[in-house]
């Protein structure tokens, strides 16, 4: 599911206590206990594994600014009329022990929660950011994958070891789309943005192909203004698509290897529900997007921009599209259909261990798998209760980034009561009270509740702001 991320720079008191509020009402752990950090302490201070040695690889991290938990580094060269795809994740498995203190904390975590006031780490920082990361210039233990592709971009082979790995260099997407446009940048490898390119649009071509679909989420920017703050959506760039397909990829040979030896999780997501799919429709007519009866969901994004406010808002709530998804166990869930339906093929969580605990997992199947050796117990009695543990800690991690979302909202929208603006109905709900909907608002980019009597779905309206209430995180709004 895509997430919502934002940032809010010198946060107001009222923000960050409200965001702590809710914190504490969702019962998200932010203080790990001291057995589990003294065990993280330990882990990061231990001599580095006798490992194969890959450090001549010349491998690099693409991440957001400023990002410290590097999961994913890459290599990519051409191989024949094919190429060659070195994927590196960080071995989290070698710093944590099974059965152990910081493992039952990382447990009762399930993933790293992300808010605009900071995040809260599913591993101590001691290990996030610091001796499990694949940070630049440092050596690391890691599952280091090797896919091949064909001229097409199909896959011929996929296999995974460990390794020790060294990232030359930790780039930014907007450092590696500056060099794909025309500019220069030393700390970027001169064949990195060309190849990342011709593999990333090549995977998208397979991707269509497969019915699959990737959304270009727009991430929601707070603006200071005035004094004031304002929301704006930030268009993604084209290196942050090519760069996900490299982790869709990963994914997707990974469940291969799992399904190929009947055993591992894969994520799920069955397919969209055709009363959202004529809810979209609406969407687009009022936001004032063509979409011709004849042209399929898949067919219509990529002539999206997600630069434009209208089509940012489109793509946002496109998000809800991707709704029931979940995890399969092989062996104990996989009666049902077990592919994920964006994706249009089997798919499994393998590429982010230090910000989602189901990762470990998975890893380690794999490369139990490719080197011919039984999956470890640890892995098979973690196994069973995985699917609810993520799902417990996924569901948590989106009530508070939606909470902080509104927070921010609120925050923006602050001093404006009695405003007007225009907006699109996106969804309506009937209740003893009457109609309650949701209505998009490209400028700003926020997302407002309004009661009615009658709202029209997918039309667009004016509505005015009524109350605004920050520390409560909400703000009311009535048509006009």
């Amino acid at each position: 599911m895509p997430t919502r991320q934002l940032h809010l720079p010198a946060p107001p008191a009222r923000v960050a206590q409200s965001l702590d509020q809710l914190r504490a009402e969702l019962g998200i752990p932010v203080d790990l206990p001291a057995a589990a950090l003294a065990e993280a302490q330990e882990a990061a201070r231990r001599p580095l594994p006798a490992l194969p040695d890959a450090r001549d690889l010349p491998l690099v991290t693409v991440d957001p600014p400023g990002s410290r938990d590097l999961d994913q580094a890459v290599h990519l060269e051409e191989d024949g009329e094919g190429f060659l795809v070195h994927y590196a994740i960080a071995d989290v498995a070698s710093f944590v022990t099974p059965g152990g203190a910081l493992d039952a904390a990382v447990h009762e975590r399930g993933v790293t929660v992300y808010g605009p006031t900071g995040s809260t780490p599913l591993h101590p920082e001691v290990l996030s950011a610091g001796a499990a990361s694949l940070l630049p210039d440092q050596d690391r233990p890691a599952y280091l994958w090797r896919i091949a592709l064909g001229a097409d971009g199909a896959v011929r082979e996929a296999s995974v070891r460990r390794a020790l790995v060294r990232s030359r260099a930790q780039l930014t997407y907007g450092q590696v789309q500056d060099v794909v446009d025309g500019g220069s940048d030393p700390a970027v490898p001169p064949t990195l943005p060309g190849l990342l390119r011709r593999v990333g649009e090549l995977r998208l071509a397979q991707e269509r192909a497969r019915g699959g679909v990737s959304l270009e989420i727009p991430e929601q920017e707070v603006v200071t203004r005035d004094g004031g703050y304002t929301l704006a959506f930030r268009a993604t760039l084209p290196v942050e698509e090519w760069n996900a397909q490299i982790s869709l990829l990963t994914g997707i040979c990974a469940a291969e290897l799992m399904r190929g030896a009947g055993v591992g999780i894969l994520r799920t997501l069955p397919p969209a529900d055709p009363r959202d799919l004529a809810r979209l429709r609406r969407t687009a007519r009022g936001l004032g997007i063509p979409w011709p009866e004849d042209v399929s969901y898949q067919d219509l994004l990529p002539t999206l921009d997600s630069a434009v406010p209208a089509h940012a808002a489109f793509l946002t709530e496109a998000t809800t599209l991707f709704r029931g998804a979940g995890y399969a166990v092989l062996g104990q869930d996989d009666d049902g259909d077990t592919r994920h339906a964006a994706i249009a093929a089997h798919y499994a969580h393998v590429t982010a261990p230090l910000r989602r605990l189901v990762d470990r997992a998975g890893l380690e199947v794999c490369r139990a798998v490719c080197a011919g050796e039984p999956v470890p117990g640890w892995v098979h009695d973690a196994l069973p209760e995985l699917p609810r543990v993520m799902a417990r800690a996924t569901q948590r991690a989106g009530r508070y980034e939606r909470g902080a979302v509104d927070a921010v909202e609120a925050l923006v929208l602050e001093g404006r009561v009695g405003e007007e603006f225009r907006g699109v109905v996106v969804e309506v709900d009937e209740d003893d009270a009457g109609v309650r909907g949701t209505v998009v608002i490209a400028e700003p980019a926020v997302e407002a509740s309004v009661r009615a009597t009658e709202l029209p779905l997918g039309e667009q309206v004016t509505v005015r702001l009524d109350e605004v209430d920050v520390p409560g995180r909400t703000v009311r709004f009535s048509p006009v």
